[in-house]
């Protein structure tokens, strides 16, 4: 596996990063102030909700900040057909890059016949239109087992890229409460292993500090989903990584996150 460099720049970094404009409650105005945050910071896509694809692909005109939609988001439950005429419709409005959800229930109960047909089915439209795939597995429902079952069931099909969660996946703990843990180094280190090089891992859900983001880059992740993009960039420029000065200390007093973030 090609090890990433030890110093990567701001820019590198940028580039990382799909800034995550996910959140249910999220307003207009809200989802343009981090569009143009994301513009500022040049990083590599904004990942939006299907229904705003075409705001994204309006705002993001001119800059080389890709649109990446999610589909069957957040559980995966739809129909195949359905996921995969809502692939169709992302890329037609303007996405490059999809984020689907695998449908944990077919997983757990062993189903991977249906598994594989539903991964196959959307990155068969996504390769077709020229649109890149990345699997959401949402590790938090899973055990290693099943985790690798799907690197297999992927890497059989060829997609771009496998993801740990969506960042909402929330289990019921034995308190009661519901929460979720995310890209953890376990889970990253067992989707590396049993993924060919050529298959990317996204590691999407509580990566909110640069020191998180360099974990998980030195552990063979290359995309990274995330709400903490201004924090974790800015905190690059004031320790003084390359690309510093060209960037600078940017921030947007206009974007303010929702409270609750799944990223």
């Amino acid at each position: 596996m090609n090890q990433p460099s030890p110093l990567p720049s701001v820019q590198d970094l940028a580039k990382m990063i799909d800034h995550s404009l996910l959140h249910p409650t999220m307003t207009d105005a809200q989802f343009d102030a981090g569009c143009a945050l994301a513009v500022r910071f040049g990083v590599a896509t904004v990942c939006v909700k299907p229904c705003d694809v075409p705001r994204a692909v309006q705002l993001l005109r001119g800059s080389d900040v890709l649109v990446c939609s999610v589909i069957g988001f957040p559980h995966g439950n739809s129909h195949t057909s359905i996921k995969v005429l809502e692939t169709e419709l992302a890329i037609r409005e303007g996405a490059r890059e999809i984020d689907m959800v695998a449908n944990a229930g077919k997983v757990l109960g062993g189903d991977l016949r249906y598994v594989a047909d539903d991964i196959k089915a959307v990155n068969d439209a996504c390769v077709a239109r020229g649109a890149r795939l990345k699997v959401i597995f949402e590790n938090d429902y899973l055990q290693d087992a099943h985790i690798i079952q799907l690197c297999e069931v992927c890497t059989a099909i060829g997609v771009a890229f496998v993801k740990t969660s969506t960042g909402y996946g929330f289990v019921k703990q034995a308190n009661g409460d519901y929460n979720y843990r995310g890209a953890t180094e376990h889970h990253l280190k067992l989707m590396r292993t049993h993924c060919p090089d050529k298959i990317q891992i996204k590691a999407a859900g509580g990566i909110r500090t640069l020191d998180e983001m360099l974990r998980a880059r030195a552990l063979g992740v290359t995309r990274i989903g995330a709400s903490a993009t201004e924090a974790m960039l800015n905190e690059a420029v004031k320790r003084g990584f390359a690309g510093a000065a060209a960037l600078g200390g940017r921030s947007d007093p206009a974007f303010k996150s929702p409270a609750v973030d799944g990223y």
